[in-house]
């Protein structure tokens, strides 16, 4: 038996924030990251939505890029004081997820991190309360997912944590928040989007409900991304769509070792999520192309890219990716991120055992041992094309 799990509802296009003032309840409690939502009026406009709703309100402000168990846990108690039958979380992925992961210690106080990351065993939620996610960045896509990633960091690891009771109840995706964006975090958030939609599209749970949001992903990234990079306000709107088709899709078709290796070198070596992803995927096609060379081709058909036979069209594809980094200034290997040859050395037996446990590892569709991840760690260093 199979499922399939989306957000109750979604709501989408201009001023889909002001849906908050028809929520029903008696507290909310707001989760944020750095200064952005505030600086562009948006916290402000989720305060005031809520406490037109009735509702009282009150803030968890400050959460880091790459949200540690700690501020997890201190958010968590806070949620336990104040008691809110709604959480709301604005921002970019982080304060999304690290909002997920407080919501589980809130309702389940004596429930263990070491409990969490065991992959669908987190006990039912939604006792104390329901869950919104308005996303500013348009690649985590962690409003419609059944994803949340904390990272500790005494452990240098970054954890996936997987159940289908993270899914949000609703999710906001107003394109007036993705204008905010920097350049870089376009780019990043973007190819993080792309990871998504194309490991989905192989991962060895898909299904015919998850491709069609896939593919469509694919399609809208590779058409708007570079556009949106560049500042169009139209292809930023576009990628804010196209970034949710994509969680919709890996949500229920899971994920690979792209995510894998980033999730693992993340915290050892501070790559951004989505610029780890961007340079990883090439050489992860090339590994799975063993096993799934046949859908990675009709991805490149569907593209309109170049190729007389699948081996032509999946270096196509590889070399579109490529082009895509070059041309939004993401390098192509941990060498030319800054990565050192003696950090490299030092850190790559490490980060290839824990990329072999990650949870994402169980779905790529070409299983791997802790040599082959090495070996494609390697390749990612050098730039060396993956042949085995």
């Amino acid at each position: 038996m199979s499922r399939f799990t989306l957000p109750r509802d979604i709501y989408f296009g201009e001023n889909t924030l002001e849906v908050l003032k028809d929520l029903k309840g008696k507290k909310a409690i707001v989760v944020v990251g750095g200064g952005s939502m505030k600086k562009f009026g948006f916290l402000d406009k989720v305060e005031a939505y809520l406490k037109e709703a009735g509702m009282e309100v009150k803030l968890i402000e400050g959460v880091e890029p790459d949200p540690s168990v700690e501020t997890v846990m201190e958010g968590a108690r806070v949620m336990r004081e104040f008691q809110p039958d709604w959480i709301v979380s604005i921002g970019g992925g982080s304060p999304i997820d690290a909002a997920k992961a407080m919501w589980i210690f809130y309702e389940y106080p004596e429930f263990t991190f070491e409990e969490a990351v065991i992959p669908f065993g987190i006990p039912e939620l939604r006792q104390k309360a329901r869950f919104v996610a308005i996303p500013s960045t348009s690649g985590t896509a962690t409003e419609v997912t059944a994803f949340s990633v904390i990272t500790d960091y005494k452990a240098k690891i970054k954890y996936p944590l997987a159940d289908f009771n993270l899914t949000p109840d609703i999710a906001i995706i107003d394109p007036e928040l993705a204008q905010t964006m920097p350049a870089k975090l376009t780019a990043h958030t973007g190819m993080d989007a792309l990871t998504h939609a194309i490991e989905a599209y192989v991962a060895s749970a898909r299904s015919y409900f998850s491709d069609p949001l896939a593919m469509q992903a694919i399609v809208m990234t590779k058409e708007q991304l570079v556009k949106s990079y560049e500042g169009d306000k139209d292809a930023r709107n576009e990628m804010h769509i196209a970034q949710c088709l994509a969680g919709m899709a890996f949500s229920n078709a899971l994920l690979g070792i792209t995510h894998s290796m980033a999730h693992k070198t993340g915290a050892v070596f501070h790559i951004p999520h989505g610029c780890a992803n961007a340079i990883f995927l090439p050489y992860v096609i090339d590994f799975n192309k063993k096993a799934c060379g046949d859908r990675y081709a009709a991805i490149a058909r569907n593209l309109g890219l170049v190729g007389n036979n699948d081996d032509e069209l999946v270096d196509s594809l590889t070399a579109m990716i490529q082009d895509m980094n070059k041309k939004m200034e993401i390098p192509l290997t941990l060498k030319e991120y800054g990565v050192t040859e003696e950090e490299f050395k030092a850190n790559v037996d490490f980060i290839s055992e824990n990329a072999v446990k990650d949870a994402c590892t169980g779905s790529n569709p070409r299983s791997i041992s802790v040599e082959e991840m090495k070996k494609v760690f390697e390749c990612s260093f050098t730039g060396e094309k993956v042949n085995f």
